[in-house]
């Protein structure tokens, strides 16, 4: 019998970094426009070929701007931060967006963005905290996490116990004191992987505010193996919760923050990402995060 194949498929992934800085840095994610056709095979499949820590899928929304579908190299993902800077900052240069409001439409509902210069800014929800003492139910102890990421405990920012926080996706975030000990993190994934399971992690944001190490409101590291992504230069969706902590339990008053991020990977890739917090009666009721992208590359893949 003769066995007909049927032609592969191809479609192009741009590669556009987000939230870079002046002199470049940032973020790469996947950018593919025109995802109408595709099925979630497809986009896990182009994303694992894309090999970056996620890709953004491009299509028609009925109710919003536009739908994107978030996929890691091995699974699907709610919402991404650095994409969804790198996708519409990139619809901007295109001209299919211009500066003011438009919005995306993901599969845990809508989300405004705002085109400010050519810079991308995505909506959160107000911040959900989850202190250490909630998660002895999950069966998961602050020594653990700190024996995750090879962490001493004189090493912890005494100001701030570490916390899960959800303004669309869980992150433990965690201080530390110094620039030395945020650079001298020892992450074990597996073990970090199986406390984000526990959890619910999308992974750990570790930062300082140790002026030493930046001269913004604090430098961070990222962590995320349970989505096949080890350390990346730029988290949107965990800034936004970072800026929050800062404000509610670090007496950081003011309603924007600028975080970066990436300067203590291999190699390093700085990015600048930035926060302004939505408030009323003193309380946050949502944020925007985003910053600038930057096209770098282009893929075409088969599938």
């Amino acid at each position: 019998m003769i066995k007909h194949h049927l032609p592969k498929k191809t479609t192009v992934a741009k590669i556009v970094n987000g939230f870079v800085t002046t002199e470049g840095g940032g973020n790469p994610a996947g950018v593919v426009l025109n995802a109408d056709g595709l099925t979630d095979t497809d986009m896990i499949s182009i994303a694992g070929q894309v090999g970056l820590s996620e890709t953004a899928f491009v299509s028609k929304s009925e109710t919003e701007g536009f739908k994107l579908d978030f996929f890691t190299p091995n699974r699907r993902i709610s919402h991404c931060g650095h994409a969804t800077i790198a996708t519409f900052s990139y619809l901007s240069e295109l001209g299919f967006v211009s500066d003011g409001e438009t919005s995306k439409e993901t599969v845990d509902g809508p989300r405004k963005i705002i085109i400010k210069k050519g810079a991308a800014f995505m909506e959160q929800l107000a911040p959900k905290y989850r202190k250490a003492e909630d998660w002895i139910e999950d069966n998961v102890t602050v020594d653990q996490v700190l024996a995750s990421i090879g962490l001493d405990k004189s090493d912890v920012d005494v100001r701030v116990d570490p916390l899960v926080v959800n303004t669309g996706n869980n992150f433990l975030i965690l201080g530390v004191s110094s620039a030395a000990a945020l650079k001298g993190l020892k992450p074990n994934f597996d073990e970090i992987s199986d406390i984000s399971d526990k959890l619910d992690l999308i992974g750990y944001y570790i930062f300082t505010t140790d002026p030493v190490a930046t001269d913004y409101a604090a430098t961070t590291r990222m962590f995320a193996p349970r989505y096949a992504i080890e350390e990346e230069a730029a988290t949107g969706m965990a800034a936004g919760p970072l800026a929050c902590v800062l404000f509610d339990f670090l007496n950081t008053k003011t309603e924007t923050m600028v975080i970066e991020q990436g300067c203590f990977m291999n190699p390093a890739s700085a990015s600048l990402l930035t926060v302004d917090l939505s408030m009323r009666d003193g309380g946050i009721t949502g944020l925007m995060a985003g910053g600038f992208g930057r096209v770098m590359d282009e893929m075409v893949i088969e599938y």
